[in-house]
């Protein structure tokens, strides 16, 4: 079933119904991951964008956003955010990513100076690059 015919907008999902929909180890573990490291908690929110419509659970480190998760039956999505230093910091150490998130990363074009990564978070390889690319983002927050 579709995750916005699941859950309407008028229909708000608890973090515990978005992690059943979804029944893969790696969402609790990014979950667990941002909230034991970064001190922050959920906020579900529901978008009415046309790339990624419906109910989605965003991260906000110091009132600014470290991540969006966009949830799909099996797996999700991660949308991370790269500009400024942090740019420089992934160009560096690009080579060091899953060949997916490289290929994401150098056919990203930047829009309003940053690069917009949609992440689909499928194996614990590309659950690390998420990791990494979220600790350069608080690293260099401004």
């Amino acid at each position: 079933m579709d995750w916005n015919t699941k859950y309407t907008k008028l229909e708000k999902p608890e973090l515990s119904q978005i992690g059943q929909f979804i029944r893969n180890p790696l969402w609790e573990e990014l979950r667990a991951h941002l909230e034991e490291s970064y001190h922050i908690l959920p906020l579900v929110e529901h978008s009415t964008c046309s790339g990624a419509p419906g109910w989605n659970v965003k991260y906000r480190k110091s009132s600014r956003s470290l991540c969006v998760l966009y949830p799909e039956a099996g797996a999700f999505t991660c949308l991370v955010t790269v500009g400024g230093e942090v740019a420089t910091a992934v160009d560096l150490m690009l080579e060091t990513f899953t060949p997916q998130v490289r290929e994401l990363y150098r056919g990203a074009k930047p829009f309003n100076g940053s690069r917009w990564l949609m992440i689909p978070v499928r194996d614990a390889a590309t659950l690390e690059d998420v990791k990494r690319l979220l600790a350069l983002r608080v690293q260099y927050k401004r």
